[in-house]
């Protein structure tokens, strides 16, 4: 009989993304593993890109909570927990480690392996170990790809070997943004003041690439995001594009046939680092060790709490990274280009 397993990563954006090499570790131990996957609502196109994932099952805790006595909020929880237990699970792995990944892991059918200590920087709701019938525990100084596969593997049985792979089928993402001439990526849209990098720094960056043939893309998620968008655009002139409000299966498209990413510590720069393009990673805080890319010379991670990224930093990373920018494949026509979006 084919192996079950489930695994548990709700959120957020970027642990999704940093957690999808567990999947191909499985795969390649297990070829014939069925994998399920719980994730919140939001990110459910995300993953049904991941190679080897048979079943999404949405999670709506950020939507019930709005409403928590309507009658379809409960409707919903009802056929939630009911998803969970339609399979028999050889294994159920919460990556995550909160009090809600671990009920919902706890509900399912199979026994239940979780972490089993708090990783530096993590969030950990120690509480969770009682919920788990197998705790495994991870060295502190850990990154956080390498702790859920370490975590998996541990509960599976096998070795975690050097090679990383997030399996996302790019080929299943929606191109249907993708502009027909060179492009890069910005990604300045952080839920965060304290992440940000100065505006004066994007333009003469978007206006350095420019000069070398690239036209600068300016996706965004909220309308704050969106204004920024539009004031870099505005300076840019026509060498800059901001698109319309996009999905994750078109920014994965977006982002896979860009040259170049440049962005802060966000989910849409991990999914670019995820993708091995080439992908510059700003960081205003001591993190990158933890969440930035380490597995392809194509990912370059840029300063840290003492030491903010400079725009000669960043043009000296472009310069690195220059042998692997390729020309984008000519795509069905570029989308309509309007500041306004």
């Amino acid at each position: 009989m084919r192996l079950q397993v489930l695994i548990v990563k709700v959120s957020s954006l970027g642990d999704v993304v940093h957690n999808m090499p567990v999947v191909q570790d499985i795969v390649r131990h297990h070829p014939d593993a069925q994998i399920d996957w719980v994730v919140e609502e939001g990110f459910v196109d995300l993953v049904k890109l991941v190679r080897g994932v048979r079943r999404v099952i949405p999670f709506a805790l950020r939507r019930w909570r709005k409403q928590p006595l309507a009658a379809r909020t409960w409707q919903e929880i009802g056929a939630f927990r009911r998803a969970l237990r339609e399979t028999p699970y050889d294994y159920v792995i919460d990556t995550q480690g909160l009090i809600k990944t671990g009920w919902i892991a706890r509900t399912a059918r199979g026994a239940v392996w979780g972490l089993g200590n708090r990783t530096e920087g993590a969030s950990y709701e120690w509480p969770v170990r009682y919920l788990y019938r197998h705790t495994v525990r991870i060295e502190p100084h850990t990154h956080v790809v390498t702790r859920s596969r370490l975590l998996v593997a541990e509960a599976m049985g096998f070795k975690v070997t050097d090679e990383i792979d997030f399996g996302i089928a790019t080929e299943r993402a929606d191109h249907s943004q993708c502009p027909d001439y060179p492009y890069a990526v910005f990604v300045h849209a952080t839920s965060r003041d304290d992440k940000t990098w100065p505006e004066d720094d994007w333009i003469a960056l978007g206006r350095d690439l420019a000069s070398q043939g690239l036209r600068i893309v300016l996706p965004w998620g909220s309308a704050a995001e969106r204004e920024v968008s539009l004031r870099l655009a505005t300076a840019l002139g026509d060498d800059a594009w901001v698109p319309p409000k996009m999905n994750l299966s078109q920014v994965v498209g977006l982002i896979d046939r860009g040259a170049i990413t440049v962005g802060v510590d966000t989910g849409l720069v991990h999914i670019a680092a995820a993708l091995n393009r080439p992908t510059i990673e700003l960081y205003n805080f001591s993190t990158a060790w933890r969440t930035g890319g380490f597995w392809s010379p194509r990912i370059v991670n840029l300063g840290d709490a003492a030491h903010k990224p400079t725009l000669a930093q960043v043009r000296d990373a472009v310069r690195q990274l220059a042998p692997s920018l390729r020309p984008v494949p000519s795509g069905d026509g570029a989308p309509r280009e309007d500041r306004s979006a």
